[in-house]
């Protein structure tokens, strides 16, 4: 079915809260196992329908966020899916609970029960109001980042407009698209901060209702972290501090070199070249009709979930006035259908956000048939090897879209997969500190993140942008604000990203066998735990700080024997 072709049909909230109540009440007096799986078959139903027009108000209101019908259906999502949540954590509190477990585990396994477990603390009837509102701010912050307006040289830009002159060879170019773009995030940081202060308070305050000595705790729960800790991913961070960081700042040196300036400043960051970054050689419908033939050639199973999703009009990738800034990939499951957006804008970025939103998608194609909602739907670190390992997977096919500047596209991409790890735990570990300090006003924020970047990021020069020298750089990042804790899982799912490099295209000898390892994940889907995922799949752990180190090396020796004065 086309997207056109799909329905939203506003949900009646209180049918399906009193429907979701009445199969709970039978679950919890069923007689048999027999009968347990037969409501959860009904509950999963129940389930599909409302995820479904969850998902579709979404991407209507993302879409357009000036549309005021679709607005109005977005507050009423908003309104409405803190009820669903509450219903879907009495539901987890009953299977942990119920009677025939042993068989139930039998059948569905044991990690539906881990996960069930987890989220039956996270929601309970008293912090219901606070969801809501929770909902309406996120909805808020990517309305206000959409309605940037942006003069440039005469005409009036979008964020993402904005984006190719910020990497513009032309120096003056870059640093003058470079400062009105943030001009616009420095004349609303005001209300930037209005709406995250209210975001920290209302989940700190939800912390402290359900039982949590603060939100960090209940934001892993929410995040259905199953087998890793606090403390395993602060040893992640100094992994990627001790070997990352280095590797980072001598391939920005490199940049700088590269560039032929004295000093790489802010607005140097995003050019690598002299002669200018690579692009797509056409638009995005030419970019998408190209991922055909790439899609065709990399396996029968990519060939045939490819060429599905352009027959069915299931990706939006058009920038224009109105639409969010930002890429993602959903799923609607009573239509069994994947669906992609993003905003190409020209720069090699299109191809990237492609192939990391393709790499989602095809895990949501591969799981269709899943019995247990649940394993539709991997956590999230899980959910990123998938588009992470896709953009490198995919390597072979880039004189596809960037021909002559192929190599200096792969150059580019994997450099950027470096830096792009300081960044991610830079971000994980603000927001750890944030909530551990839920009363910091907005000040000491923006100066814990000015002190973060000059441990991760130390090669930042700002000059005269106070904004940024001031710590203002985190506003932008919308995980940051919409989900509490959803960045690290970037930074995991790179580590393992880069073994599909190490053995499938560096050394092309194994890309066949992990071609086949990354189906196999995928195939998993959320049916196991991120850590017995891999171990399934053969993969090692980020957790191990020596994966890293070694990784880090065969990058680097890797980069160093590219002559990149030459790209």
């Amino acid at each position: 079915m086309r997207f056109s072709e799909m329905t939203y049909v506003r949900p009646d909230i209180e049918k399906t809260v009193k429907r979701f109540e009445e199969l709970i009440n039978s679950f919890e007096h069923a007689g048999s196992f027999e009968e347990e799986k037969a409501i959860i078959e009904q509950v999963t139903v129940l389930r599909k329908e409302f995820e479904s027009m969850k998902s579709l108000a979404a991407i209507n209101y993302s879409n357009d966020t000036n549309n005021a019908s679709f607005q109005e259906e977005q507050d009423y999502m908003d309104e409405s899916q803190p009820l669903y949540e509450e219903c879907l954590t009495k539901y987890c509190k009953a299977l942990v609970n119920c009677r025939h477990i042993s068989d139930l585990k039998k059948h569905y396994g044991d990690y539906l029960f881990k996960l069930a477990e987890m989220k039956a603390k996270t929601t309970n009837h008293e912090v219901i109001e606070d969801l809501q509102k929770e909902n309406h701010l996120g909805s808020q912050y990517m309305k206000l980042k959409a309605s940037a307006k942006i003069m440039f040289r005469g005409e009036e830009k979008n964020l993402q407009e904005m984006e190719p002159y910020m990497e513009s060879e032309d120096r003056e170019t870059r640093k003058e698209a470079f400062h009105l773009y943030w001009r616009f995030f420095e004349e609303n940081a005001a209300e930037f901060d209005t709406i995250y202060d209210k975001l920290v308070y209302l989940r700190n305050d939800m912390a402290s209702r359900l039982g949590y000595g603060n939100f960090v705790e209940l934001g892993y729960n929410r995040m259905s972290r199953a087998d890793y800790n606090k403390s395993m991913v602060e040893g992640f961070r100094k992994s990627i501090r001790d070997y990352i960081v280095p590797l980072s700042m001598k391939l920005r040196e490199k940049q700088r070199a590269r560039l032929g300036v004295e000093k790489l400043m802010v607005y140097d960051l995003f050019c690598q070249y002299t002669t200018g970054n690579s692009h797509p050689k056409g638009d995005p419908e030419w970019i998408l009709k190209n991922g055909e033939k790439m899609y065709d050639e990399l396996s029968p199973e990519t060939s045939v979930f490819y060429r599905y999703m352009m027959e069915n009009d299931l990706m939006d990738v058009i920038s224009r006035k109105g639409k969010a800034d930002m890429g993602y990939c959903d799923y609607i499951p009573v239509y069994r259908n994947p669906y992609i957006f993003a905003n190409m804008n020209g720069t090699d970025d299109d191809i990237t956000v492609l192939t990391h939103e393709a790499g989602h998608a095809f895990q949501s194609y591969c799981n269709r048939d899943f019995e247990v909602f649940e394993y539709m739907l991997p956590s999230y670190e899980t959910a990123e090897i998938h588009s992470m390992s896709m953009e490198f997977l995919t390597y072979p096919w880039m004189d596809l879209f960037f021909k002559e500047d192929t190599e200096k596209f792969k150059y580019t991409h994997l450099c950027n997969t470096v830096h792009f790890l300081p960044y991610g735990v830079l971000v994980d570990e603000f927001q750890h500190w944030v909530y551990e300090n839920p009363a910091a006003k907005p000040k000491e924020r923006n100066a814990k993140w000015r002190e973060l970047e000059k441990i991760y990021m130390p090669h930042l020069n700002y000059g005269d942008i106070e904004y940024l020298e001031t710590g203002g750089r985190w506003q932008k990042q919308g995980h940051i604000y919409e989900s509490p804790f959803y960045y690290i899982d970037y930074c995991l799912a790179q580590i393992c990203a880069f073994q599909f490099w190490s053995n499938a295209i560096h050394n092309s000898a194994g890309f066949g066998e992990y071609l086949g390892k990354y189906i196999e994940v995928c195939n998993i889907g959320g049916s196991k735990s991120f850590l017995n995922v891999l171990s399934s799949a053969g993969l090692e752990s980020p957790f191990d700080a020596g994966v890293i180190k070694k990784l880090a090396g065969e990058i680097e020796s890797y980069l160093d024997s590219v002559d990149d004065n030459s790209l």
